[in-house]
């Protein structure tokens, strides 16, 4: 006999059980609302990509947590998807025809070999918006709208989206004296302000070989408080680069107004990073206030990453929300509507005995018709262990049909919640449930 399995599952992923998909699908069904009040249409892609459509996209350091997945008789290298934006741009090389501007959206899982903590997971699911084929700011405003929007309807309200410019990164490195070669090293360091402060981003750009007349350059620069876009250029005026990042994030902040997005849900943050490397433009990456989890939305404009895959390329910024960290801090400071049940069943319809089973049967079917999601007891030997199971599974009501109720063409509806019984005519039975359903949600 062979030995037994331990049942277990890879590190960093997990199952999800009724109780926390009904909470994910909450999640995903009010940001879909949002994404489709902006127009933007659902799009689904494979699980796996070849391997060189994943690789020399993210940078260095991210393509060492890409999975390979491969047949063992397959002839193609295969890897597991990182992201939904790599695949985004492959789609609209291989579909010339779609409409310009292209807005999409996609939520699926995706996998990183990532160290698991807190909110970090080696498969989760990513919620992007893009918009594919415009050049204009207001497409970068209209990303950023989208997550305030999703954000508030999901009853957020302590977050803040910092939006940077890649370009005017360049122009502080180049304004600082940074080699060209080094600019990557540059932007890891920064990125890591808000882990290891200042001390620690200057001992970052030290070991990268950075100038330490340069570091104190580059510190001064990315000190400027927030949106004071005068101080930048002043400092910046003579770098070319640098003055068309600023004037993109001029006109950004001028839409953004326009949107009625709050000036107090988005700063400009000349720290901020967003480690990809296909990023060309504005940048954006939202932090809730409390619980301190990390970011739960990242994005920015990425003009050049299809060019990767043709010879024409194509404008195009969007985001990413975390799904996983947003379902965290909603868990943790338990902001799900009391509608939100534990089960998807709204009754449970006991069957008293054999006799009475086509009874029951009849009524669960009945009641499902009327768009009552309906558990029909599956056993008739006692009537008290199915009530027991009901309310072991948080089912609001139960309908009780015995030979009294059943010779009077009626039945007994129980809430199970607080044990109040009352009776109605089995014709009447789904407009007795839905009016108490309803007075519930």
């Amino acid at each position: 006999m062979p030995p037994k399995i331990q049942p277990r599952v890879p590190r960093g992923m997990r199952d999800i059980l009724p109780q926390k998909m009904l909470q994910r699908q909450y999640v995903i069904g009010e940001i879909e609302q949002v994404f489709q009040r902006f127009g933007f249409e659902p799009l689904q892609t494979p699980v796996l990509e070849l391997s060189e459509t994943l690789m020399g996209k993210y940078g260095e350091d991210a393509e060492k947590l890409i999975y390979d997945a491969k047949h063992r008789e397959g002839k193609e290298d295969l890897s597991l998807r990182y992201d939904l934006t790599v695949p985004l741009t492959r789609v609209v090389s291989m579909y010339p025809e779609l409409v310009k501007p292209f807005k999409r959206y996609q939520i699926a899982p995706v996998w990183r070999a990532e160290r698991p903590q807190k909110g970090r997971y080696r498969e989760f699911y990513q919620c992007d918006v893009d918009i594919v084929g415009s050049k204009s700011m207001l497409a970068d405003a209209e990303i950023v709208t989208v997550i305030y929007s999703a954000l508030k309807q999901l009853g957020f309200s302590s977050f803040v989206t910092n939006i940077n410019n890649r370009k005017i990164l360049t122009g502080i490195g180049q304004y600082a004296g940074v080699p060209n070669e080094l600019l990557g090293s540059l932007y890891r360091s920064i990125d890591k302000l808000g882990k290891i402060g200042s001390d620690g981003v200057r001992d970052e750009m030290a070991k990268s070989q950075i100038p330490a007349n340069v570091i104190d350059k580059m510190m001064d620069l990315i000190a400027i408080p927030s949106g004071n876009f005068g101080e930048v250029r002043e400092r910046l005026g003579d770098v070319l680069i640098a003055m068309e990042g600023l004037n993109e994030l001029e006109q950004l902040a001028t839409f953004l107004g326009d949107s009625g997005v709050p000036s107090t849900n988005y700063q400009f943050d000349l720290s901020m990073v967003r480690g990809l490397a296909y990023y060309t433009g504005p940048i954006y990456e939202t932090v809730v206030v409390e619980p301190k989890i990390g970011s739960i939305t990242g994005g920015g404009r990425y003009d050049e990453l299809m060019g990767l895959f043709s010879n024409q390329s194509l404008p195009m910024t969007g985001t990413a929300f975390g799904m996983e960290r947003i379902i965290d801090v909603m868990n943790e400071l338990a902001m799900y509507p009391p509608s939100i049940s534990k089960t998807v069943t709204q009754v449970f319809v006991t069957v008293f005995n054999r006799d009475l089973a086509g009874t029951s049967i009849r009524i669960a079917n009945e009641l499902r018709i009327a768009g009552i999601n309906t558990e029909l007891g599956l056993e008739w030997e006692g009537l008290g262990k199915q009530l027991k199971y009901a309310a072991a599974k948080s089912i609001p009501y139960a309908v009780i049909i015995g030979p009294d109720e059943n010779g009077g063409g009626k039945a007994t509806l129980r809430d199970l919640g607080t044990g109040e019984q009352t009776v109605a005519a089995q014709n009447e039975l789904a407009q007795a449930i839905k009016s108490k359903v309803k007075s519930m949600s």
